[in-house]
């Protein structure tokens, strides 16, 4: 009897802690799956706060962006400004302008006494207008006769022997500058037909020049600085 009740007891006792154990291995799994699902639901709330934090940087990207391009096209915008009051400042004859060209001079040839009108042999207003024009055409970008800067608005007329420009008297010779490519504007005289050798038909000697480096500026102020 003794022997079958320590033998009981001892089974009670192990039938008991195996419980016991199994409840807290229970617990334990319990426990490390709670722990598990709440480590798997922060991973997932920083994934969606990076992918939101990433939304944010994508469009503050685009943002700058389009705040670039808007600078830059103003950017643009005021250069085409800038050089357009430039070209009108060149244009007006208000402000200096430097760079190649060249010097065409136009002098009244000899009058022989009982050879015709003197008139015929003199430089007229006319004359000196046709090489002010073929060169504007050529693409000068300044114009001066006898130091006078020709504006948008210039005139030019005969006023007895002498020439009248913008109401500033000039006197043969005249000497007529230019800035621009001096080959082109040469050339833009010198063709056949053209200006040069119309004015040697009209008895008018012309004498033409390239200039390195020539300087208008307003007014009568204009030096070669070759």
């Amino acid at each position: 009897m003794t022997i079958v009740l320590f033998i009981t007891g001892l089974l009670f006792a192990v039938s008991f802690q195996l419980v016991q154990d199994g409840v807290f291995s229970q617990e334990e799994q319990n426990t490390t799956s709670s722990l598990e699902e709440e480590i798997r639901s922060e991973i997932l709330q920083e994934q969606e706060a990076n992918i939101e934090l990433q939304q944010e940087i994508n469009s503050v990207r685009a943002q700058i962006s389009d705040i670039e391009e808007d600078l830059g096209e103003r950017e643009r915008i005021l250069f085409n400004v800038i050089e357009d009051i430039d070209r009108l400042r060149m244009f007006s004859g208000t402000v200096p302008v430097s760079g190649p060209g060249i010097s065409v001079t136009l002098a009244d040839a000899d009058f022989v006494s009982g050879e015709g009108n003197p008139n015929h042999y003199i430089v007229h207003e006319y004359h000196i207008q046709k090489v002010v024009d073929e060169l504007k055409v050529a693409g000068a970008e300044a114009v001066a006769i006898n130091g006078q800067r020709l504006r948008h608005d210039s005139y030019i007329q005969c006023v007895g022997p002498v020439v009248e420009v913008d109401g500033e008297v000039s006197f043969a010779p005249f000497e007529i500058t230019a800035i621009g490519d001096s080959d082109t504007l040469l050339e833009a005289l010198h063709l056949p037909g053209g200006v040069h050798d119309q004015l040697l038909n009209e008895n008018v000697q012309v004498r033409t020049e390239q200039i390195e480096d020539l300087m208008i500026r307003p007014g009568y102020e204009q030096e070669d600085v070759s």
